[in-house]
């Protein structure tokens, strides 16, 4: 219900008015097989493929497709290809999605904030963080409360930041009690404006597990500092199948297994995730009763290998610290060397729920079935979406994956995303779609739809 002037765009920047005609302002997308990954986007012409290119060669997708609406009407496309003597039917949509968010995971020890805290863009709520994962943080952005259950600027500043993020552009976040991130996908984290360059190798029990014969007779302990699994390599498993005498070194931390300490600090920015940036803070007194003597090394080291110290104790038993051996420093290393690079990933998430089915089938249920059951694939913009179990139509995908720019917005607020659902033709019909509006890929790219008829191909994401 958006009024556009002749020769105007609209305020989305999606429809404008060509002739009295709304059509859309980017052209619509085929994935070519034919052209390098990532190569440059160019103007798809009839003669690219009529006569020479298989149907199994492109692929429809919903970028720039136009949406269904009012959604009792067919999708804008549903195609028809040939794919190895197989009728293919794909329904393609940009869909609305007023239920849908993100899932961040940002690759980083470094302490974001507690588990639940609000997470802010420009100073409106847009979501919480969520689990500490491996090496990782994980924030859920988003929502329908976020988007339509808050204040109007709230919805605004969280619609405008779902969209940023997956179109992969730099978002700004703060996060309640904790730190300020920079997220952007595929790149990696700044977190309080320090950008992160590795995640970790391990937590510190299983960096001990990995690296504890390349210390062996070069350092008579070592420590590996981590905010939920620190490990002592002389009363690890791992030292005790080497034959690693005991030192009496004493850890400040609540003693789980042997060589395993949790909370020996407090979460932050600082050695392997913690608040601390002096280790000797979390040993206590060392025990001359249990192998404590003057001359004993040690080595202490963070779980990126980013932070390292070697000490040697005096005749008080005090550490005191000492150049790091060049013996040493091959598996402080090696321990840097076997860290991922750290990056941000957005999964878009979406409910292709409601009336959007209503564009595929007369018979909505069925499509969450056929779905449900793999008879019929879900992808966004051509990329494979990974649907939830249990009911509805819930999904995941890697904005990565999906065309550059593919997400736009409407002033519910709410997000526009390409969808796509593949099947065989037997199965589509069986489902009750429409099947009175069947074309053939030849017919599509040729006359294009309700929406205009440019046409851009780009080749698939790998």
């Amino acid at each position: 219900m958006c009024y556009i002037a002749e020769g105007r765009a609209g305020a989305c920047d999606r429809y404008a008015n060509e002739g009295g005609r709304i059509v859309r302002c980017d052209p619509a997308t085929v994935l070519d097989r034919r052209l390098a990954a990532g190569a440059q986007i160019r103007p798809f012409l009839k003669a690219d493929w009529n006569g020479t290119l298989s149907d199994a060669d492109v692929f429809v997708s919903a970028v720039g497709a136009g949406t269904t609406y009012p959604d009792y009407k067919p999708a804008p496309f549903i195609v028809s290809r040939e794919i190895e003597g197989v009728d293919v039917v794909t329904v393609v949509t940009e869909a609305i999605y007023s239920y849908c968010g993100v899932k961040v995971k940002i690759d980083t020890d470094r302490h974001l904030g507690g588990e639940g805290a609000v997470v802010r863009a420009d100073g409106e709520a847009v979501g919480l963080v969520a689990t500490s994962e491996y090496g990782s943080q994980m924030l859920s952005l988003g929502g329908v409360d976020h988007l339509t259950g808050g204040s109007k600027a709230e919805g605004r500043v969280t619609c405008d930041t779902l969209m940023k993020l997956c179109n992969r552009a730099a978002v700004e976040l703060t996060i309640d009690g904790g730190a300020g991130v920079v997220v952007q996908a595929g790149q990696p984290p700044i977190v309080d404006g320090s950008r992160e360059e590795r995640m970790r190798v391990g937590c510190g029990s299983a960096t001990i597990g990995m690296f504890a014969a390349q210390w062996h007779g070069l350092v008579d302990e070592v420590v590996v500092v981590d905010d939920h699994i620190t490990g002592v390599v002389s009363e690890h498993q791992a030292g005790k199948v080497l034959g690693w005498p005991d030192t009496g070194i004493k850890i400040k931390g609540r003693r789980s297994t042997p060589g395993r300490y949790f909370q020996v600090a407090g979460p932050g920015l600082g050695w392997g995730g913690t608040d601390i940036e002096d280790p000797l803070t979390i040993l206590g007194p060392w025990n001359p009763k249990k192998g404590a003597r003057p001359g004993l090394s040690l080595l202490m080291v963070s779980t990126t290998g980013e932070h390292a110290a070697f000490y040697v104790l005096d005749e008080d038993l005090t550490p005191i610290a000492r150049p790091l051996p060049a013996a040493l420093r091959p598996s402080v290393d090696l321990i840097a060397e076997n860290c991922e690079p750290a990056l941000c990933t957005v999964m878009f998430t979406g409910g292709a729920g409601g009336s959007l089915r209503s564009g595929a089938t007369r018979n909505p249920v069925r499509l969450t079935r056929a779905v449900q059951s793999g008879r019929a694939q879900v992808s966004c913009g051509g990329a494979p979406a990974w649907v939830w179990p249990g009911g509805g139509i819930t999904f995941l995908v890697d904005v990565l994956k999906m065309p550059e720019n593919a997400f736009g917005y409407v002033p519910t607020p709410a997000l526009v995303a390409p969808l796509e659902f593949t099947m065989n033709r037997a199965e589509y019909v069986a489902l009750g779609g429409h099947e009175d509006a069947i074309r053939s890929l030849r017919s599509v790219l040729e006359e294009g739809g309700e929406y205009g008829a440019e046409w851009r191909a780009l080749g698939p994401v790998r």
